[in-house]
């Protein structure tokens, strides 16, 4: 600040500081130096500089050590050199200064607003009577009183540009200010002035660029920082920029950007955490591992790190990997509840569900026994502990934990009702399902998810009708509608009402206002044309797809088991598969595909291997079991299929009435009647009798 540098010169100018090659002798005291003659009035001023000088070290000295007492001392100091001097601004300055730092904030005030009356156009006086209000809002809960010091914040800042209209400071203090204020335009204006004298301001950049942002003024703010940028190689401003891109989920151009700030800043930990977040939106789950690696060694004590590596760890199917760093977290943050909640994720990833249950249990039992338990925690730790249960097909558990989630709160009470209804529906329960939706429609009448969800449920209970009345019920006429048809799409397929659901899933690619919207629209259509066995025209809506985002896994897995299904270019639809497996290896469904694609190419011990955990993944899934049984026919292994195929059999007969598939069931129950003749002619004692 101007005024510490003022006071330093006129201490060595006086040769009053420590270590001067003469002694000071210490001044009379304020009331011996009364006389008005010149020579007196001089002698008076040079004692005023020495308290001055003696307070200004000590108030150095607070700032060293916190010490309170400096404090005083600094305090009575300057109040000796202002007795001596009433007149000087620049001791008020300093006298208001460490009042203000020791938290004398209405002294300070006082001190300030002396100093004005003296010198009305002391820019540094207004500049510190600013910094004073401003430090007062911390202090203050919301009310009259904080707004109150912030609009004398911002009279004070106002009155510095006056003076002083270059003073970049005050002006992004200003700005500042004005946005606590809701006064958005004035908040710009100060931006863009100090941006015209000064167009690298990087904290002006920052804050323009955010206020863009906020107003969802995403490509005023990419442009902004995208001139700045390429002018400059200032890492912060490239990761500003990286910033901007997310906020449009533009991620690729995100990553380039934070890519850009860590090259010229690769010991930044913060440009690395916005590359590695950028590249987790991507599905880059190795290249963000490769970050979370590197930020572990520039951050050795954050926990979190070694969490995001236990989770990739996980994505990547590198169990050991991910329990290693699991217990480095819980090391560094022992007792944590996000870290036994990850745990208890790689317990569930590697099938061992009662490891999990325990987990989870114990962790509930710990919070709950320390009395004023924690709503939200609870929540977190009953839902995963309800999808673990599930997971492990004991659903009566997991129904029960559920509701116990529902009565944590509002929100919680919300979100456990949907996990009901969808726990209800796995267990093939579509009654109770349907009951609990209408339950809560009849509470909440207007919410549209649950609409959504009744409807959907509807849908698979093949009562088609219903399911688009309640759907149609929603539209509105506008781009929102899209997310709409494509629920009406996906009903529609399930009724077999296919051509009403090609026209609803193209209704949904035309309101798509994104890239992601249309690849959803075009998945679908893909889906639809295959049921219908249009192969050729469900391969084109794959491909596009495809196009958009290479790494889709639910495109990937779909495309290559059709591909599969029908013994067509195999090794190209194994490839497929395994990038899907790739992205999320303990996916059922995508095991299951990857085995049958192995089946096709006669692998039989690959494709048991990943049948078999498909299995563990989702339990009694009639095509898994089917896939299964025709394995083991191939193998010889003929008890074996015939069990497996008993299985299927079954669980199709529990089928939801919009999973049944009658070929497919058909082609059990026939592979099944041909197995059990042959074990029985096996069997039977004629069958021992030479010919």
């Amino acid at each position: 600040m101007k005024t510490k540098f003022k006071a330093v010169a006129l201490a060595i100018a006086l040769g009053a500081l420590p270590g001067a090659s003469r002694t000071v002798a210490r001044p009379q005291s304020a009331a011996s130096n009364t006389a008005t003659s010149p020579a007196t009035s001089q002698a008076g001023r040079a004692d005023a500089y020495y308290y001055f000088t003696v307070g200004h070290l000590q108030e150095m000295q607070y700032e060293l050590t916190g010490g309170d007492s400096l404090a005083e001392q600094s305090i009575d100091s300057y109040k000796k050199a202002l007795e001596l001097d009433p007149t000087s601004s620049v001791i008020m300055e300093r006298l208001a200064e460490i009042e203000a730092k020791s938290r004398r904030l209405r002294a300070a005030v006082q001190e300030l607003q002396d100093a004005l009356k003296a010198d009305p156009n002391d820019a540094d006086a207004h500049r510190l009577l600013a910094r004073i209000y401003v430090r007062a809002l911390s202090d203050l809960n919301a009310g009259d009183a904080q707004r109150e010091d912030l609009a004398k914040a911002v009279e004070q800042f106002e009155d510095v540009l006056k003076l002083e209209p270059d003073d970049t400071y005050s002006a992004l203090w200003l700005s500042r200010l004005y946005g606590f204020q809701n006064q958005q335009p004035k908040a710009e204006e100060v931006l863009r002035g100090v941006l015209r004298r000064d167009p690298a301001n990087e904290a002006a950049l920052e804050q323009l660029s955010r206020l863009m942002i906020d107003e969802g003024r995403f490509q005023e703010a990419i442009n902004l920082l995208s001139a700045a940028a390429a002018d400059s190689s200032s890492p912060d401003l490239h990761d500003q920029l990286g910033e901007a891109y997310a906020q449009t989920h533009d991620y690729a151009h995100a990553e380039q950007e934070y890519q850009t700030a860590v090259t010229e800043d690769p010991d930044s930990p913060g440009h690395r955490h916005g590359l590695a977040r950028a590249l987790l939106a991507q599905d880059k789950y190795a290249e963000a591992l490769a970050q979370y690696k590197r930020l572990s060694e520039l951050e050795p004590g954050t926990a979190e790190n070694y969490m995001r590596m236990a989770q990739l760890n996980r994505r990547l199917g590198k169990f050991d990997e991910a329990a290693s760093n699991l217990a480095r977290a819980k090391k560094l943050s022992p007792g944590s509840i996000e870290v036994l909640y990850n745990e208890a994720l790689l317990d569930e990833d590697e099938g061992r569900y009662d490891d999990a249950v325990k987990v989870l249990s114990d962790a509930i039992a710990g919070i709950k026994s320390q009395g004023e338990a924690n709503p939200a925690a609870l929540a977190i730790l009953d839902e995963q502990l309800g999808q673990a249960y599930r997971r492990a097909h004991n659903y009566p558990a997991a129904i029960d934990t559920f509701k116990e989630m529902g009565t944590l709160g509002p929100e919680a009470k919300d979100r456990a009702r949907l996990l009901l209804i969808d726990t209800y529906r796995r267990n093939h329960d579509l009654n109770d399902a349907i009951a609990e939706a209408k339950k809560g429609l009849a509470e909440s009448p207007k919410d549209r998810g649950l609409t959504i969800t009744l409807a959907l449920l509807y849908g698979e209970a093949s009562n088609t009708d219903a399911a688009t009345g309640l759907l149609r019920g929603l539209l509105q006429g506008n781009e929102g509608d899209q997310e709409i048809y494509l629920d009406l799409a996906q009903v529609q397929e399930r009724g077999r009402k296919y051509s009403d659901a090609e026209k609803s899933a193209e209704m949904a690619a035309q309101l798509a206002h994104d890239s992601s919207g249309r690849e959803s629209a075009w998945f679908m259509l893909g889906a639809i044309f295959e049921r219908q066995k249009k192969f050729a025209q469900a391969e084109e809506q794959f491909r596009k797809a495809l196009d958009v985002d290479p790494n889709d896994a639910p495109v990937l897995n779909y495309y290559g088991y059709m591909l599969a299904d029908r013994g067509v270019r195999v090794s190209e639809a194994t490839s497929l598969i395994e990038r899907a497996v790739k992205q999320d290896p303990g996916n059922g469904a995508y095991l299951d595909s990857l085995g049958w694609a192995y089946f096709k190419q006669n692998k039989l011990a690959e494709a048991e291997e990943y049948l078999r955990k498909a299995i563990d993944r989702e339990g009694n899934d009639p095509t898994i079991l089917g896939h299964l049984g025709a394995v083991y026919l191939r193998l010889g292994q003929n008890q074996q299929a015939a069990d497996t195929l008993e299985r299927a059999l079954a669980e199709w007969q529990k089928a939801l009435p919009a999973d049944y598939e009658a070929e497919k069931v058909s082609e059990v129950e026939a592979q099944l009647k041909n197995l059990k003749r042959r074990l029985a002619q096996k069997s039977s004692p004629d069958a021992a009798k030479p010919q």
